[in-house]
């Protein structure tokens, strides 16, 4: 019992640091986003992150091609990984860092209602009333005819969807596809569709703002390593919910460098959204009603198209242990 204590803390420690991490990935993407197009911020810390792809590729011993067991599924998850990404890069170069967490944090609830058709999951009435609620704190995020809304919200929700589709999706095909193909697909997709988007958008960067590029790069890759290592160590009910950590991070990030500050709608809406993420989460890893359980198995986030999902890494070591 003390053992298995002593891996849940290490796990808590390793998440809260991996999700801290990322939110100084995103301090950076707010950064360079007040000069520079999200497609020309992807482009470049995709380009810094394809050298870490090709030494995990190399590793790989397992005989096969590339070509995907479920092209249409693959398509789509690709599609919606690189929508995710481009929305997500928008909203934190135009909104307050808190105020994109908070929309973001509304993925859990997509997943639970796409989880339904996509994967023939069953949602009890208790995790349905979470959902609504979980909505409506998104609504007074967003408040409607109170306030202006902009594209960066506009954006803020498209990642939101498209963050909570890859992940269905994810669930869905992850244990017949090989991992390189869930790997490589969607940052081919990236390099592509923003290459080909460059040429309309380049602005000529400073070797400091390239430096920027490669510093978003390698954080993803380490924050990856740590909710690896946190997945690893501890059950996923216990990691997960340290994801709202990011929003701490993000108030003080805020405050601290882009003078921002949190207004009461969002305050009162993003309770209200971590709350019914928790319980959801909560619920599946405990209730009797959840078969697949979509939203504690999605252990990534939105918006970081430089390295693959952490699932992908989960899914090849588990089948490395069953081999």
């Amino acid at each position: 019992m003390h053992d298995t204590a002593r891996l849940n803390l290490s796990g808590v420690a390793f998440a809260l640091a991996g999700f801290g991490i990322w939110a100084t990935h995103d301090v950076f993407v707010k950064l360079l986003g007040a000069t520079y197009s999200p497609v020309q911020i992807i482009f470049f810390s995709v380009v810094f992150g394809f050298p870490v792809l090709t030494l995990l590729m190399m590793r790989d011993a397992k005989d096969g091609n590339l070509r995907p067991v479920h092209p249409w599924w693959t398509l789509g998850r690709t599609v919606a990984t690189v929508v995710t990404g481009l929305t997500a890069f928008y909203a934190f170069g135009t909104l307050p860092l808190a105020q994109v967490y908070t929309i973001l944090f509304a993925a859990p609830l997509l997943i639970t209602i796409l989880s339904i058709p996509i994967l023939g999951e069953r949602v009890g009435w208790r995790r349905w009333l979470a959902v609504v609620a979980g909505l409506c704190g998104v609504i007074i995020v967003l408040r409607p005819g109170a306030a202006p809304l902009e594209l960066g919200h506009i954006a803020a929700v498209v990642a939101a969807f498209g963050s909570a589709i890859a992940s269905v999706i994810m669930r869905k095909i992850g244990r017949d596809e090989r991992t390189l193909v869930m790997m490589l697909y969607p940052m081919m997709g990236n390099f592509l569709v923003m290459g080909l988007w460059l040429g309309f958008v380049y602005e000529p960067m400073p070797v400091r703002d390239l430096a920027f590029n490669a510093i978003i790069a390698a954080l993803a890759l380490v924050a990856l390593a740590c909710v690896i290592q946190a997945y690893s160590r501890a059950p996923a009910a216990i990691v997960a919910p340290m994801q709202y950590s990011q929003i701490l991070w993000a108030s003080v990030y805020g405050f601290v460098i882009f003078d921002e500050t949190l207004d009461r709608p969002t305050l009162i809406g993003s309770a209200i959204i971590i709350a019914s993420g928790m319980y959801i989460v909560l619920r599946e890893a405990y209730g009797t009603t959840s078969r697949s359980r979509p939203v504690l198995e999605t252990r990534t986030r939105a918006g970081t198209p430089s390295v693959p999902r952490v699932s992908t890494f989960l899914t090849r070591r588990a089948r490395r242990e069953n081999d």
